[in-house]
């Protein structure tokens, strides 16, 4: 099922949950809704869902106005961050209520559920904890079978409001593998809402990133990780560094160093930044007369493969974070207190446009 939302507007009082969002769900695939608490993510999710409705705007289903349906009638299956089993039930009687609940018209016999739930704990690899209770169960085995439940009714379109929030690191990770080789068997149009920018760039097909009730960029994980629109997308997606000054016909000077700047060539002394990830610098020793942004090196943290470097700029205009693989690092005998000359492989600078 394809699902499309046309210019919704949601208020709470004087706060903008929504402001004018227009999106298309790929039919199909998993997308992430992904930006920082209170940008309007789950908000959006319930309108779609038809827990919620909006001041003002359509979600169509397949093409179809499905504004005024109920939210029985969206045929969507929902999983939320605290898995809403029932503690009073099995596993196998969770998985079959939905089942159980059905118009009597519509409702499965007995031996069908059963065939049914018991095919839903083999998908998700848990059809040896049938007879359990969700309180004997762990955090990551609940919301598996939160999501088996979800799946029981057969939803045209899956959604997942924060379904790994409340788990550790460890079993977040095992699980959004599981989910994204789940979607791949039953590509089942999905929906997923999360903050973790890791989560939604390892799991998902396409990411809607979201702030303060808008959308600012639509894509792909690696076309908005590695081409962000705007500097909130940047920012938002993992670490940066950044490097302040002006631009003026295609190159950014902070005052100390400049910067190469070629799409902003029509720039006449305007207020700009550069952009550059840690892992997009260069570093070497120092030597004098050497191009490049000069530092100090105040801490190096390096176990495992990379090495995260901490260092302080000799103009006195912030930290810098760097990150070298620890072959890199051996090789430089790197020690703190050292002076080192960074060299960004690649940066985006973006102007600070006056206002209208």
């Amino acid at each position: 099922m394809s699902i499309e939302v046309k210019n919704i507007h949601k208020g709470f009082g004087n706060f903008v949950a929504l402001n004018n969002v227009s999106l298309n769900f790929p039919a199909g695939e998993l997308t992430a809704l992904l930006g920082p608490s209170g940008c309007g993510k789950t908000t959006l999710l319930r309108i779609i869902a038809g827990l919620e409705s909006p001041d003002a705007g359509q979600v169509l289903l397949d093409g179809e106005d499905a504004s005024s349906r109920h939210v029985r009638e969206r045929q969507v299956g929902f999983v939320f961050q605290h898995y809403a089993l029932f503690k009073h039930m099995t596993v196998f009687e969770n998985i079959a209520f939905g089942l159980r609940v059905k118009p009597r018209s519509q409702r499965p016999s007995e031996a069908q559920i059963r065939d049914k739930v018991t095919r839903l704990l083999e998908l998700v690899q848990l059809d040896w904890l049938a007879d359990r209770y969700p309180p004997q169960l762990s955090g990551g085995q609940r919301q598996r079978i939160a999501l088996a439940r979800a799946l029981a009714v057969e939803p045209r379109v899956l959604l997942l409001d924060e379904p790994f929030g409340a788990l550790d690191a460890k079993v977040r990770k095992e699980l959004r593998r599981w989910l994204r080789r789940l979607h791949d068997e039953l590509h089942v149009t999905s929906i997923f809402v999360t903050h973790d920018q890791e989560e939604a760039l390892e799991v998902a097909d396409q990411i809607v990133l979201m702030n303060k009730g808008n959308v600012e960029q639509i894509g792909a994980p690696a076309e908005v990780y590695n081409q962000p629109a705007s500097p909130f997308v940047y920012s938002f997606l993992g670490n940066v560094n950044l490097f302040h000054g002006r631009v003026h016909e295609g190159v950014l000077d902070t005052g100390t160093v400049s910067f190469e700047a070629p799409e902003h060539a029509r720039a006449q002394d305007e207020k700009g930044v550069a952009y550059v990830r840690p892992h997009d610098l260069e570093v070497e020793r120092y030597a004098a007369g050497a191009d490049g942004i000069v530092a100090t090196l105040q801490r190096a943290h390096a176990i495992g493969p990379l090495a995260q470097l901490e260092l302080e700029r000799q103009d006195e205009k912030g930290l810098i974070e760097a990150v070298i693989s620890h072959e890199r690092f051996r090789e430089l005998n790197l020690k703190e207190g050292e002076t080192l000359v960074l060299r960004p492989r690649r940066l985006q600078v973006f102007v600070d446009k006056p206002a209208a």
